[in-house]
């Protein structure tokens, strides 16, 4: 993350995305698919590490096998098959969803999986131990803990969308756009951009 000075002084916390250059490898429509989309591609991949299916599909748009590829249902522009679209189709002011996935963090206990405050906002029964989750069920009925229950587990590595992040600025030539706000996942992880709705 970064921040920006708007045009009052105000510092705006951001985050940078290098949106672009996408190609499109395959327009969806409604006779052949049964629904309207355009698939795109980015960022290039060596092609040893890519699949001989992949291959035959980037060849026929004749380009470098690339890592990511996505499918955007919502496309108010009309694309033709082998297009680059590029940051420009984002302007300034407007707003997006921002969907990736989010950092893992591991085997997690209850305080910080679920926020729970401990023995001194005492909740769940637990007694001097500070982050304990405490009771999770009663004994002889029904004998068993129920579906769902708030418990220490894996936290992070799930899909998240983060909605209604404002444009800030549009970066044409090196393919940046400036989001307010925080995104999903790590540094250098892949996100999806579509228009909020």
């Amino acid at each position: 993350m970064t921040s920006i000075y708007d045009e009052n002084g105000k510092n705006i916390p951001c985050t940078v995305i290098e949106a672009g250059p996408c190609v499109v490898t395959q327009v969806r429509t409604m006779e052949n698919d049964g629904y309207e989309a355009i698939q795109l591609a980015f960022d290039d991949k060596k092609e040893k590490n890519t699949t001989k299916a992949l291959k035959g599909h980037f060849a026929k748009v004749g380009i470098k096998p690339k890592r990511v590829i996505a499918e955007f249902t919502r496309f108010e522009e009309k694309k033709e098959f082998g297009e680059v679209v590029t940051v420009d189709v984002f302007s300034e002011g407007e707003f997006v969803d921002v969907s990736g996935t989010s950092k893992g963090k591991g085997f997690q206990g209850v305080v910080k999986r679920h926020g729970f405050r401990g023995v001194n906002d005492a909740t769940h029964g637990q007694h001097n131990r500070m982050r304990a989750p405490g009771s999770i069920g009663a004994s002889s009925y029904p004998s068993r803990v129920f579906k769902g229950m708030r418990m220490a587990g894996r936290t992070g590595g799930k899909k998240v969308k983060m909605i209604n992040l404002k444009v800030m600025k549009v970066i044409p030539e090196k393919n940046l756009l400036v989001v307010k706000g925080s995104v999903p996942g790590p540094n250098n992880s892949y996100v999806k951009i579509e228009r909020w709705s």
